[in-house]
């Protein structure tokens, strides 16, 4: 499958390798870790990022693509919209239908709440169901909550909240117990014992993991048992495209719209949850994505136009590990289990130039210095340039038959384009992966906006400026758990119901006008078009 020109470089990564095998890895200071990310992190072209015009965040700088959505007008005319035909009541309304939604869903039906999940596509159909490496938990004798804190605070740039790290790393251990009693089978030893293993940044190997499908099974265990649990009700293809309030400004439900007939839903609630996800689909920077297709920030916009205020939406996460090569599945995820489990990565040259497990923002943009400034990258027949990610290492460096064993799903993937992982190095390459950056919220996930909250890569805070392996699907249970808990202890307090509104809209229309934007954009996006922008 590989070039001539390809497998001259493989070569040279081939007769690196018992040197590699003993000689120390790369070590970046302090201070050139700044340096790389100051000079090849797409968080810092300022050319790729403009300041918000109107709206909680008026002022503050975010990728052009995202500024366009958060800007936009709304897709409800509220003049137009009969806000007193109500076509479903609930007490919480979850919108979102991946690991933090069910996870929201869950735990708001456990506290009495009839529960309705909206989602925009199939129930599952999420970046959860994508993610493939594991899930973080202080839960050995070696490791601490503490510890974990002091890990992701430092991965995020020490810019995180420190409140909604605390909820993290004490919850983990917790929520590794309630996944495995729903059913998640989780990875062990022969003795009964979970298997853990590092991911960048961290101290203590505290990676639990499924294979290389993690994502997967957790969502797997969450959906069949929300659509067991009585008093929840599942819509799909459905997703939100306003948020409604009422007079007192509560959240008070949604106005969803049918992907089918075009039709539009009202749906009381007394309170409401956003699970929305990222906006890898909006394709910052012009990036591919690992992200799935309805990935298109709709949550930030919802809440944004609402009044949540948004937090570090000036940084996304660019993983390291995107595949660059065959094009077929260019940008797709590369999981970084792979460098967990000793894959080294090489440049054109067969020589290692980065410690495979630095954060992913460094290690990202080593990757973009050693193809942009150095000119040390391999070039593909289309153009694209990458950097070697040495997968037979792993059976070198442990028991022969690891890279079958731990990642099935990546040898399967790669045997499709006739390249096989386990004697042969891939090409790797950064693609937009997390959104860092979201609507700002409590340990609770309250917002500003009472009664609406938000759980999941749809929040902002917990992970800073750079976001750690591991820590998202921990992150959407964390708060999707909480977020359901509070919101459902909240709809018990809602008794005075008051007149629904879209009087934001209006405010948000006025707005736009002050602020002379008249461009025809609208938001949410809901899906992407690739009809009119060939990437």
């Amino acid at each position: 499958m590989y070039t001539s020109e390809m497998q001259e470089s493989i070569a040279q990564v081939e007769a690196s390798r018992a040197r590699r095998l003993t000689e120390r890895h790369p070590n970046l200071s302090p201070e050139e870790r700044q340096e790389i990310l100051k000079q090849f992190h797409p968080d810092y072209i300022q050319a790729a990022m403009r300041p918000l015009r109107i709206g909680p965040n008026k002022g503050s700088r975010t990728p052009n693509e995202l500024a366009d959505v958060l800007e936009a007008r709304a897709r409800v005319d509220p003049h137009a919209f009969d806000l007193k035909q109500v076509d479903v009541e609930t007490d919480v309304l979850v919108i979102g239908g991946g690991g933090a939604g069910a996870s929201a869903a869950l735990l708001a039906q456990e506290n009495g709440a009839a529960v309705v999940l909206a989602t925009k596509l199939r129930f599952g159909d999420a970046n959860t169901m994508m993610a493939q490496g594991g899930i973080q938990a202080a839960d050995k004798a070696d490791d601490s909550p503490a510890l974990h804190y002091l890990d992701v605070i430092g991965g995020g740039g020490f810019a995180n909240d420190p409140d909604l790290v605390a909820a993290l790393a004490l919850d983990a251990p917790m929520v590794i117990a309630w996944l495995e009693r729903l059913g998640v089978m989780f990875e062990k030893t022969s003795a009964g014992e979970m298997v853990t293993i590092h991911g960048g940044g961290t101290s203590r190997k505290r990676m639990h993991f499924c294979r290389d499908y993690s994502g997967a099974e957790i969502m797997r265990v969450l959906r069949d048992e929300v659509r067991n649990r009585d008093h929840i009700r599942v819509i799909e293809f459905a997703p939100a495209v306003e948020l409604v309030l009422n007079a007192r400004g509560e959240c008070a439900g949604a106005i969803l719209q049918n992907l089918e007939t075009d039709e539009h839903l009202l749906v009381h609630a007394k309170t409401t949850i956003l699970a929305t996800g990222g906006g890898g689909r909006l394709h910052y920077q012009g990036f591919p994505t690992t992200n799935h297709y309805g990935a298109t920030a709709d949550g930030l916009v919802l809440a944004y136009r609402a009044g949540a205020r948004l937090a570090f939406i000036d940084t996304m996460q660019y993983h390291p590990t995107g595949a660059a090569y065959p094009e077929q599945i260019l940008g797709q995820l590369v999981t970084e289990k792979v460098r967990g489990l000793g894959a080294q990565v090489c440049n054109v040259d067969g020589e290692q130039f980065v410690y495979p497990l630095e954060t992913r923002d460094v290690e990202a943009a080593a990757f973009i210095r050693e193809c942009q400034a150095r000119g040390r990258g391999v070039k593909t027949p289309t153009g694209q340039f990458g950097v070697w990610l040495d997968s037979p290492m792993i059976d070198l460096l442990n028991p022969p038959g690891t890279i079958a064993k731990e990642l099935p799903a990546m040898v399967r993937q790669y045997k499709r384009f006739g390249i096989d992982m386990i004697k042969e190095p891939i090409l790797v390459y950064p693609t937009l992966h997390y959104q860092n950056g979201g609507v700002a919220i409590k340990p609770d996930g309250s917002t500003d906006v009472p009664n609406l909250y938000v759980a999941g890569e749809a929040a902002g805070g917990i992970h800073g400026r750079n976001r750690l392996m591991g820590n998202s699907l921990l992150d959407i249970c964390v708060f999707g758990r909480r977020a359901g808990a509070a919101a459902a202890q909240r709809a018990k307090e809602y008794t005075d119901r008051a007149a629904l509104t879209l009087a934001h809209v209006e405010l948000w229309n006025k707005a736009r006008a002050d602020a002379g934007l008249t461009d025809g954009r609208v938001a949410p996006v809901i899906l992407p078009d690739y009809t009119r922008h060939v990437r």
